[in-house]
């Protein structure tokens, strides 16, 4: 039987990897930060699903070594390695839809990071397959971008978009992007050693995600703009505002990404309806909405254990567009 290793098992894509790969018939171990050894937790396995993803204010120092270690464990044990992709390191070309060739642009600090880690995996030979793809749609709260701001306050009527509402935004629904990247893995000698695959996704607006969240409730939704002044003045204190700020871009720049080699590659890959994906990140909001109105307010990419000082007053809707 097949056995894979999932890092980060606990966040989202960790979370739907974990469920795709037991679904498939594989053995899933997670690995447990502070009580697993990797060189141990990795023997015999031939998947690592590195999941791990650390908050923004402490890449610069941990991704680089997260992803050493994962490496060097991996060229010992022969095992292939799989990363969910970003589009951070395309920074703001406006190209679109962007491709496996489009070049990787970045000049800020997360996406330079990332683009290291990705050709440190190239460079040493790791067997790598990066399933690159846009904001995460999830089926249970998990401090996403969607869930955390965009939905946050359907029982008022409306949705908060953080930037303008009609651009066109790249997301994929965690579900169907962890059965691709199984289907991947399992099909990886159509692969090179070091791959990178688009999933696709869906291409929304924020108007099209309010039209298809309201479909979901049977009602009509306002859309409303984020006010981002309040990060501004919140960055002396709370380190992760400066990160958000950075990639404000993503919410105003029209992006996609293309599917054409990710269809060569998986030609019968069903996808989810967007309304359908849509509707479940709606039932899970819907479903947390009192503990949700009392939790901080965090945004995607690894908040854990961050929080706005109470001092600062984070204003989520600043008027109609």
């Amino acid at each position: 039987m097949k056995t894979a290793l999932v890092l980060g098992a606990s966040g989202r894509f960790g979370r739907n990897m974990a469920i795709a790969l037991r679904a498939r018939g594989w053995t899933v171990r997670n690995f447990r930060r502070g009580e697993d050894r990797l060189e141990d937790a990795a023997r015999g396995v031939a998947l690592i699903v590195n999941a791990w993803n650390p908050p923004y204010p402490r890449w610069a120092f941990e991704v680089p070594q997260l992803h050493a270690d994962v490496r060097r464990i991996a060229r010992a044990t022969g095992a292939t390695v799989l990363i969910p992709g970003n589009v951070y390191g395309f920074g703001q070309q406006p190209q679109m839809p962007w491709r496996e060739g489009t070049p990787q642009l970045a000049t800020g600090s997360l996406g330079r990071i990332r683009l290291e880690m990705e050709r440190a995996y190239e460079r040493d030979g790791v067997r790598t397959i990066i399933l690159r793809a846009g904001d995460f749609i999830d089926t249970e709260m998990s401090d996403n971008w969607l869930d955390r701001v965009i939905l946050s306050k359907l029982a008022k009527g409306r949705i908060i978009w953080p930037g303008d509402p009609d651009v066109p935004h790249a997301w994929a629904y965690l579900p169907d992007m962890a059965r691709a990247a199984v289907d991947l893995v399992e099909n990886s000698a159509n692969l090179d050693t070091f791959s990178t695959v688009h999933f696709p996704g869906y291409t929304l607006s924020g108007r099209e995600i309010g039209d298809l969240a309201g479909a979901a409730l049977g009602t009509s939704l306002e859309v409303r703009r984020m006010a981002w002044w309040p990060l501004q003045i919140a960055r002396p204190v709370w380190p992760m505002a400066r990160y958000l700020l950075q990639m404000r871009y993503l919410w105003s720049l029209p992006h996609a990404l293309a599917s054409d080699r990710f269809d060569n590659l998986l030609p019968g890959f069903q996808s989810t309806p967007p309304e359908v994906a849509i509707a479940a990140a709606v039932a899970a909001i819907e479903g947390k909405a009192m503990s949700a109105q009392t939790r901080p307010w965090r945004p995607a990419s690894g908040l854990d254990g961050q929080t706005i000082p109470a001092s600062v007053t984070i204003r989520l809707d600043e008027g109609k567009t």
